[in-house]
Formats: C-alpha cells, sequence, structure tokens
C-alpha cells in the first residue's frame, strides 16, 4: 500500500430513531440483537459520533465523524489524529510493558531480554547523553574534515557505519525483472526537506520553511564548534537546492517502468563520470557486481554533476550536518530540541516533542522490531483471529475474482492474466512464520550512538548479504505491532500485521457488516494495490512486464483519469488541492477496496437478507463503518506537508471521494440530485467491476 496512519472515535450513545430520521430510509427487515462485547458501540460503530446536523448524501465523512471531530483534540505531541494513531498508542503502552519488563527482567548477554532491555534503558538515559555531549560524534566530524579532496568525499559517502543522507542511495532488493534474484538498485536522495517543491517553489510557506531550516542548520554548525555557522548553513542549502533541481518530482517517481534502468559498472562511469562508483560500492561490501539499476537515472546522473562541482569545503559542512541531524535525536538536548522545533513545529506545527518513553519505544521497535513483536502476538494476538482473517481474505478473492470474469471493458487474455496474478496473492497475517533474531546485532547499554551505528551497520551488511542468495519470501516489511498493512508488487503478497487487527478496523465480536466494512475494505485495498495505476505493471510472479492488450491499457487509463480528475478538484485548504496523479494508486485502492468488500459481505449472507440492527441495515452499517476508519483530523501546517509529500488523500476524501462513485451507498442513504456528493450515474467510476 503503501497504507497511512489514521484513527477512530470516542462512543457516546445516540438512539436508533434518530439515526434512521437521518438516513430517511425505513427498511421491512427483522430487527436483530447486537453483537455482544464489541469494542465500540453496541455492535461495532460508535454512533455517538455521528453529526445529523449534516446530510449523508452532502459530507458523509463529517456525517459519520462529525462529533469526534468536533469534540477531539489532537494531542500536543501529534500533528495529526485518527483512528490509525488511537490503535497507534494502544501498541505503544502494549510494547512498553513488554520493553519495561524485559528490563527488569534482564538476561544473558545477547538474550533478547538483554537486548531489548538495554536498547530502551540507554535511550532513557538522558542524563548519560548530556555528560557525554557532542563526543561520541567528534571522531567522525573530524574525519570528514579531514577529506582532501571530492574522491576522499566519494568513498566517505560509501561508509554505510554511519548511514548518512546521501545524495544517491544505494540499496539491494529482488531484481524487478528477475523475481529469482536479488540486485542492486540507486536512486535519489541527500535532502532534509520533504520534497524538492520546498527548495524550489517560492510561495510564502516554503519561504518561511527554509528561514527555518537555516535557523536549524546554523544551530547544528554551532553545537559542532565551527566558525561562521551561518555560512556554512547557507551553502548547504544552496547545494541541497541544487541536488533538489535534478531530483524527479513525486508523480514521475511513481512510473514503476521508468525507474528501472540498468546497466553495467562500466557503463554507469560514463552515464555519471567523475566518482569512483567500483570503488565506493566495494567499500559498501556490495563487491564485484556486474550490474546496477539507477531508479530515478537522470537524478543520479545530475546529483553527480552536482557533487563534483561542488568546493570540497561545502560538501564537508553537508556530510557534517547531516551526520548531526540524522543523529539529533541521540544527543544532548539543545541539538534534539532544534531539531524538533524545525521538522516537529515549524514543518508540522506540532507543539510538543513527544515523551522520552514514547521515543524510547519508537527506538527499540525500529532496531529490534521482531525481537518485540514475538512477545507481543503472545500476549495480544489471538489465532482465532488470524483464522478469521484468513476467511475474510479468501471470500475477498473470491469476489474479486468474479469481478474480473464480469469486467466489460477487459479481452480474455487480459483477464487470464489479471486472474493468475490473484490466485497467486500471498496472504500474510498477524505475524512473520520465521522471525528475525538480529544475530551478531550487540546493544551497548553505556554506548547509545556506539550501538546506533552497530545497528545500521547490521541492517545494511543484512541486505548487502542477500545478493547472490535465494529470494526469502517469509520476510516482513513491517513488525506485528505496526498499526498498517501494505502490499509488495515483487513478492505479490498482502501483509496484516497484528496490530491493525482491533477495532475499528477488525473486532471479532462485532456485526459482519462492520468488519467488511471496516478490515474487508482495507484487505480489498491491499488487493487493489496489485491492479492499480502502477501495480498493473507486474505479472503474478512480480515480474515489471506489460501483460495488458493496448486497448485493455487504454480503458484501464480512461477509468484511472476520470477518478484522478475527481481529486484534483478537492480542496482541503484555501487553494491547495489534492493532487490526483500523486495519489492515484491509493485512490484506486480504496475504491477496490469498499467495492470488493461490498460484494465480499453480501456474499457473506448466503443470499439471506441482513438483519437490522439499532434500526440499521447491513448495508448502512457497511458504510458507517468504512467512513469509520478513515477518522482524522490534521494541524494546518500538517495538512499542507501532507498535500506534497502523502501519497494517500486526506481522510475525509478516502470516504466521501470513494462512496460517491459507488452505487449501493446511494441505495442504503437515499441519496438524491440534491445531495451535495451526488454523482450522475454515468460519472461515477468504475474499475475492477
Amino acid at each position: 500500500m503503501t497504507f497511512k496512519s489514521l484513527l477512530l472515535g470516542s462512543a457516546l450513545a445516540l438512539g436508533s430513531a434518530s439515526l434512521m430520521s437521518a438516513c430517511n430510509k425505513e427498511p421491512a427487515i427483522t430487527e436483530a440483537p447486537a453483537p455482544v462485547n464489541a469494542k465500540l458501540g453496541s455492535f461495532g460503530i460508535a454512533l455517538e459520533n455521528i453529526d445529523e446536523t449534516v446530510k449523508p448524501g452532502d459530507d458523509f465523512f463529517r456525517y459519520v465523524n462529525g462529533k469526534w471531530l468536533d469534540n477531539t483534540e489532537i494531542p500536543a505531541d501529534r500533528s495529526s489524529y485518527g483512528s490509525f494513531h488511537i490503535l497507534a498508542d494502544q501498541a505503544e503502552l502494549r510494547v512498553r510493558d513488554i520493553i519495561e519488563s524485559a528490563a527488569e527482567t534482564g538476561g544473558n548477554a545477547g538474550s533478547a531480554e538483554q537486548r531489548i532491555g538495554d536498547l530502551f534503558s540507554s535511550f532513557m538515559d538522558a542524563d548519560n547523553i548530556e555528560t557525554k555531549g557532542m563526543a561520541p560524534l567528534q571522531a567522525d566530524l573530524d574525519a570528514i574534515y579531514a577529506l582532501g579532496s571530492h574522491e576522499d568525499i566519494a568513498l566517505a559517502f560509501a561508509d554505510r557505519s554511519n548511514d548518512l543522507t546521501l545524495p544517491f542511495g544505494p540499496y539491494v532488493y529482488i531484481d524487478s525483472k528477475d523475481t529469482t534474484q536479488y540486485i542492486t538498485y540507486m536512486g535519489q536522495g541527500g535532502l532534509a526537506l520533504p520534497d524538492r517543491s520546498y527548495y524550489l517553489d517560492d510561495k510564502p510557506s516554503n519561504i518561511e520553511i527554509r528561514a527555518a531550516y537555516l535557523d536549524y542548520m546554523t544551530t547544528v554548525f554551532e553545537a559542532a564548534g565551527k566558525d561562521n555557522p551561518r555560512e556554512r548553513a547557507e551553502n548547504v542549502l544552496a547545494f541541497e537546492t541544487d541536488i533538489a533541481r535534478a531530483h524527479w518530482t513525486r508523480e514521475k517517481r511513481r512510473e514503476r517502468d521508468l525507474t528501472y534502468n540498468k546497466m553495467t559498472m562500466e557503463e554507469l562511469d560514463s552515464y555519471a563520470p567523475g566518482l569512483p562508483w567500483a570503488e565506493m560500492m566495494k567499500l559498501m561490501n556490495i563487491g564485484d557486481i556486474d550490474d546496477i539499476v539507477l531508479t530515478q537515472n537522470t537524478a543520479v546522473k545530475d546529483s553527480a554533476k552536482v557533487v563534483v562541482a561542488t568546493p570540497v569545503p561545502v560538501l564537508q559542512d553537508y556530510m557534517a550536518f547531516h551526520l548531526i541531524n540524522d543523529y539529533s535525536q541521540y544527543l544532548p538536548s539543545k541539538v534534539d530540541n532544534a531539531s524538533f522545533d524545525f521538522f516537529g513545529t515549524a514543518l508540522r506545527g506540532t507543539k510538543e516533542q513527544r515523551p522520552r518513553w514514547k521515543r524510547g519505544v519508537s527506538f527499540v521497535n525500529g532496531t529490534v522490531g521482531e525481537l518485540v513483536g514475538k512477545i507481543y502476538v503472545q500476549d495480544h494476538f489471538p489465532e482465532s483471529s488470524k483464522a478469521q482473517m484468513q476467511d475474510l481474505v479468501e471470500n475477498l478473492r473470491a469476489v474479486f475474482k468474479e469481478g474480473i470474469d464480469d469486467l466489460e471493458w477487459m479481452s480474455e487474455d487480459t483477464k487470464t492474466q489479471a486472474q493468475y496474478k490473484l490466485a497467486k496473492f500471498n496472504p500474510k497475517i498477524g505475524y512473520p512464520d520465521k522471525w528475525e533474531d538480529y544475530d551478531g546485532l550487540n546493544v551497548d547499554k553505556d554506548d547509545l550512538i556506539g550501538t546506533v551505528k552497530s545497528a545500521r551497520l547490521w541492517r545494511w551488511n543484512d541486505r548487502v548479504g542477500k545478493l547472490g542468495q535465494p529470494i526469502d519470501r517469509d520476510v516482513w516489511g513491517m513488525t506485528p505491532q505496526t498499526v498498517n498493512a501494505y502490499y509488495n508488487s515483487s513478492l505479490n503478497e498482502i501483509v496484516f500485521p497484528a496490530a491493525i487487527l482491533d477495532a475499528p478496523f477488525f473486532d471479532p465480536n462485532a456485526d459482519p457488516a462492520v468488519n467488511y466494512g471496516g478490515i474487508g475494505a482495507v484487505i480489498g485495498h491491499e488487493m487493489g494495490h496489485g491492479f492499480d495505476d502502477q501495480g498493473r505493471k507486474t505479472t503474478g510472479d512480480g515480474m515489471l512486464e506489460d501483460w495488458w492488450t493496448e486497448q485493455d491499457a487504454e480503458n484501464f487509463k480512461a477509468r484511472a483519469s476520470r477518478l484522478g480528475t475527481q481529486y484534483d478538484a478537492f480542496e482541503p485548504l484555501p487553494g491547495e488541492f489534492v493532487n490526483g496523479t500523486m495519489t492515484m494508486g491509493e485512490n484506486i485502492g480504496d475504491l477496490t477496496g469498499i467495492t470488493m468488500a461490498y460484494k465480499a459481505y453480501k456474499r457473506s449472507l448466503g443470499g439471506q437478507e441482513a438483519p437490522m440492527i439499532d434500526g440499521l441495515t447491513g448495508d448502512q452499517r457497511f458504510f458507517l463503518a468504512y467512513a469509520q476508519i478513515w477518522q482524522a483530523k490534521y494541524l494546518e501546517k500538517a495538512a499542507l506537508s501532507r498535500l506534497k509529500t502523502d501519497v494517500h488523500s486526506p481522510g475525509q476524501y478516502r470516504a466521501n471521494g470513494i462512496v460517491r462513485n459507488f452505487d449501493p451507498w446511494y441505495e442504503a442513504f437515499n441519496i438524491t440530485t440534491e445531495d451535495e456528493l451526488y454523482l450522475p450515474p454515468e460519472e461515477r467510476v468504475r474499475i475492477w467491476e
């Protein structure tokens, strides 16, 4: 999916009669008792959050979540808040208990308990961090300022022990055009601001952020004891601006077929001359590789030109700044707070730094997450939930198969390939079958930065070590305690960590309509990514390969383009619009998700009518649950940043932008031409149905 953080609501009971008057519909269906022990409301939906002053057809998102939006304050240590964050807070508290128990228990050197506990303790020892000051990085800073040439700089770029932000980022992953092997990739990088537009666009908000960035860099150079800190900051900003000019836009970076540019190392030397690429790769422990894939190829070439043309002292300052910036949370409060003041407050509007224990939990999760996850699922994820999820997945797969068969706009040849891909989908639910033990990763309780360096180098060597090895299909890209889900095109897999399998997304004790409208739509969303505007470019075996007839591809693009045009018109902030091209994949995923989840829900009824619960039909409960999962609020700066950088549309459009394209929603809530969200049937976008 990539599937972004959102959030749920609080509960205050509301009578079914008043709710039904808002829906303006009284179906003659048998009333059934609500499920017992649902976490939200009587059957899985917090009806008390409904705003009856809003018609469902005018703003369905606000109709379902209005009172939550009115009564909920974004916590001071967050820039946004919603369903995903609420579940993340729950997981965070559970992980804290696991970590503190490990710290209290201790354990033998190298044991899971020892590494978990010592990692947390070392991060929490703020006094020790203040006492050591900048000393843990001094040798690295001295080494940077001892570099005497562009070749020296390039070879220092290749030192993965610090895992620094670099103008071009190498990594190892599955070869998109030969999914039986791993290959080395390299793409654009090197910027501290979230997107090239922050450097190049002269909107007042961007000018303000660049000024704050200069202030932050000045503080960093002062902390490093450097003279002329402002001048150094200005030179680094100018260098990064040149790199930003070379960068591809986010819209172009999404085009999967444009990001596979394979060449030999000799060809790389000619394509991006001036840097010792072969020696750099050897220093990265990549060794004598024959081929490399450039993702944003022209960005790598042009960034190399910028590096070669930039004076060595500026490159030294660039490296020194990013060294300190990348380690800021492990350094004294002067640097740590300055980093938060810029990245948290200036960039996103967050009022307060997260409490240190929460940041410590995040640190442990990010370092040895599967050691924690193994304990997490033992305590918080019953096998019955996994079995129920497997049934949901297979039900959605069945209706997706039927949907492909019934497509009028797709030829039989393309349908055959689509069915093959769907059948090959590998669902991973809850937790991995094989756990990472982080063998060789040592933790020194008294040396926080040394441990961080060791962990980064371990992670790099673990990835590089995959070259020449069989593809590991058991690996997970998220820990079980992560509130998220994703689709991986190279492995053609859909992945649902344990922590997202909770209310409002999934509740074993909730009404089935609620689970289908919640986690069912999430399952369908992830399946949809295999068939969105970029996912459709890979085969059932994960190969980047065109399996569409020319006419079928044009039919798909026409439908997707209409959806993009709809989203381009959404204006969450005055003068600031959703980017329908950048968010295309997620919007298609949402539309596919609700379509398949609804059909799967109907299929689960076995031809019977769903019972009424609290005066609501099954269809109404399904759509209420769908809008409930996108519950979210954003600070203005955070909302603006997301519009520039996030491939997901804001929460209100993930609800409103989708239901207005879906016929059953109109029927469930008696939506008419008088309602603001109404779209004529011929304007409603249908893709995988």
